[in-house]
């Protein structure tokens, strides 16, 4: 079989690894973690929280388990995955489930409009993607404002199983899965991907930087795997009217300063009156001087008035 670079994450042969190992892959899991990741798997639908109505995106689905338990609660799934093989063994296995749909999607483009879902979550597959910020940044725009992404994904252990732990991965895990599935460098390959997987903090702080608020994350199994959380900021939709908004302000006011300058142009017209007095006066130029001192003093009072209020404003 094709056994895929843990550094460079080919797609292709990621997808075709795991096309070779759909049959068994399900049962392969619940063996290796004795059951365990049966309690994983609630735990993630609770922090979904699935609703009659909801529209959830299941992405790295595989044959559609995970998708299963989210639909049991009345939403409408679009369990998406790269490897035909999962996704054909998941059609299978879910005939007549109407509740959920298999779309082939490669997690850093995903197929679907922005604002698509009212939740999406990825559970033991973000750490096979090539670019993992990307495929967060692709779930953060196919997600509605307001609405929850969620991971679960194998994290750092705590420091006491940490050794025994490392030791099972890499000595047991890949000789059992060889011995179930016939695929013991598909194993070797996960363990890999397990160890360069980055901490809970780091995965954390990707998903900030994607855009995501409100970002938290528990240990599952002292660690061994994490499950994270975060939301669509639900200012996202409304973010374009409010910079057209913003941007309109400043070009109303100084329509709006020009009437009040002529206001001011007033007080220029009645100190003029002396300039009738000043007409007796021997000297032409008199009048000439008084009008020109009130109209340049309102002139610098309008000017200022905007500055302060663009600072303010700001």
């Amino acid at each position: 079989m094709t056994r895929p670079d843990a550094v460079t994450k080919s797609s292709s042969d990621v997808s075709a690894m795991f096309d070779e190992i759909p049959h068994r892959y399900d049962l392969m899991n619940d063996v290796l973690t004795v059951g365990i990741t049966r309690l994983w798997r609630i735990a993630t639908v609770r922090a979904v929280a699935p609703r009659k109505g909801m529209r959830i995106l299941d992405l790295a689905a595989g044959t559609g388990t995970s998708s299963a338990a989210l639909a049991e609660q009345g939403a409408h799934v679009v369990a998406a995955d790269f490897s035909n093989g999962m996704l054909d063994e998941g059609r299978k296995r879910q005939a007549g489930n109407t509740r959920i749909e298999f779309v082939w999607a490669d997690a850093t483009e995903l197929p679907f409009e922005d604002n698509s879902f009212d939740a999406a979550t990825i559970s033991f597959g973000l750490r096979n993607v090539d670019r993992p910020q990307v495929a967060l940044a692709e779930m953060l725009r196919v997600t509605k404002p307001g609405g929850r992404v969620v991971i679960c994904e194998f994290s750092t252990p705590a420091a006491a199983i940490r050794a025994p732990y490392t030791w099972y991965s890499r000595q047991v895990l890949p000789r059992v899965a060889g011995l179930v599935t016939g695929s013991k460098q598909a194993y070797e390959y996960l363990n890999e991907t397990i160890e360069q997987w980055p901490d809970q903090p780091t995965l954390a702080r990707w998903m900030r930087e994607a855009g995501f608020e409100r970002v938290a994350y528990r240990n599952l199994t002292a660690g061994i795997a994490a499950l994270h959380r975060g939301f669509v900021p639900a200012k996202a939709a409304a973010a374009p009217a409010h910079e057209e908004q913003a941007s309109a302000k400043p070009e109303a006011k100084p329509e709006a300063k020009p009437a009040a300058a002529k206001k001011s142009a007033k007080p220029a017209a009645a100190k003029s009156v002396p300039a009738k007095q000043a007409e007796k006066k021997p000297a032409a130029k008199a009048p000439a001087k008084p009008a020109a001192k009130p109209t340049a003093k309102p002139a610098a009072k309008p000017a200022a008035q905007p500055a302060t209020k663009a600072k303010d404003n700001g």
